[in-house]
């Protein structure tokens, strides 16, 4: 699978195609309609081929003299002229700015001539679910079409960018890291000198290893999404592993949401399946913490927690996954509902807090006791 980002010109072909479709029917007397998949969960396939979540073959269909449709046939056509509009000009705008601007008050006449007023839009979930529609009837992500979005994730290693004509060098930041932009394919990426990519769940732990300059002693690159990850820092892993076939590493808590997180990276996310193929990494590997290690490392008892209900529901619930489906996370999370426990990354620290990296990490790696 090949996921390289399409040009300027190729994005904007693409969405100018979109919108000709709906004006040739016009112009030929044809009743408008537009086709968008099923963004749904009865509608998501698992591809055990490529090892990632899919969107399935349904369509839905809106025609414009639909009376439940039409709404949503004319918000679509509202949101796709201001995208060709900023993608014509050269504009970046964020999803908030695309709610601005197409949130207006249509007035008009009801069949006894009485007022009415209706608004384009009430709230951003609308609009936003607009552009998730756009996504997934062109095959552009909103950051092919120059939509801004707050970007959360941080990245630090062996590894020099290009961004806007700079080169930055990853390994010079200080005590600080580089913040992944909204669109990461927009940055070309100069030279990268590292063994393997260490996702962490959690900022906090993120920058403990930074601090520690885990990823100077151990040749890799360090990158956290803080908690769930946002798009830009999933493609980020994405492009490492696939264009410089770097192995990834994927460190999370010991529950069954941070085992959902490593297969976020790893498989895709349901609400997101249209994206799995250009933001999922299929060959991440889990490194920890794994339920079995909370014997195999001896983790002290105070610093086990114990599972909530919500904890054991969603560890159900992965159970019945596909993804979840091989022998080694199947023992894991019946393991997991058994016990009734969890704990967090650091509760590596009971045995010392340079114990997460200077012996947990490495160990796991060099003896290759990941799960994937």
């Amino acid at each position: 699978m090949n996921s390289a980002a399409p040009s300027e010109e190729e994005v904007l072909r693409r969405l100018e195609s979109f919108g000709k479709k709906i004006a040739n029917l016009v112009l030929s007397g044809k009743e408008p309609y537009i086709e968008i998949p099923v963004r749904s969960l009865s509608n998501t396939v698992w591809d055990p081929v490529n090892r990632i979540l899919k969107l399935g073959p349904r369509k839905a269909r809106r025609d414009f003299f639909s009376l439940r449709e039409s709404k949503k046939f004319m918000q679509t056509l509202l949101m796709l002229s201001i995208i060709i509009r900023a993608r014509r000009e050269g504009d970046y705008p964020t999803i908030r700015d695309l709610y601005y601007t197409g949130k207006h008050t249509i007035v008009y006449k009801d069949h006894l001539g009485r007022n009415r007023k209706e608004e384009t839009w009430d709230t951003q979930t609308e609009s936003d679910s607009v552009i998730r529609d756009i996504e997934v009837a062109t095959g552009l992500l909103r950051e092919h079409m120059g939509i801004m979005h707050d970007a959360k994730g941080k990245i630090v290693g062996n590894m020099i960018i290009r961004s806007k004509g700079y080169d930055i060098d990853l390994s010079r930041m200080g005590s600080g890291a580089y913040a992944i932009p909204p669109n990461p394919d927009r940055l070309e990426i100069v030279k990268v000198e590292a063994e393997y990519v260490l996702v962490v769940e959690k900022d906090a732990i993120f920058e403990r290893l930074n601090e520690e300059e885990y990823w100077r002693r151990e040749n890799c690159i360090l990158i956290t999404g803080k908690g769930q990850p946002d798009r830009s820092t999933r493609r980020m892993v994405r492009r490492l592993w696939e264009e410089y076939n770097l192995p990834v590493y994927v460190l999370t808590d010991c529950d069954s949401y941070g085992f959902y997180i490593y297969s976020v990276y790893r498989s895709g996310s349901i609400s997101l399946s249209y994206e799995s193929e250009r933001l999922a990494t299929p060959g991440a590997r889990f490194i920890g913490v794994a339920v079995t290690d909370i014997d195999e490392y001896k983790i002290p008892r105070n610093y086990i927690i114990k599972a909530t209900d919500t904890d054991l529901k969603r560890a159900k619930e992965l159970l019945s996954y596909p993804w979840f489906k091989s022998k080694a996370w199947r023992e894991q999370l019946k393991l997991f509902l058994r016990r009734k426990e969890k704990v967090e990354i650091e509760a590596l620290s009971g045995h010392g807090f340079k114990f997460l990296s200077h012996n947990y990490l490495p160990e796991k790696i060099e003896s290759k006791t990941w799960i994937e």
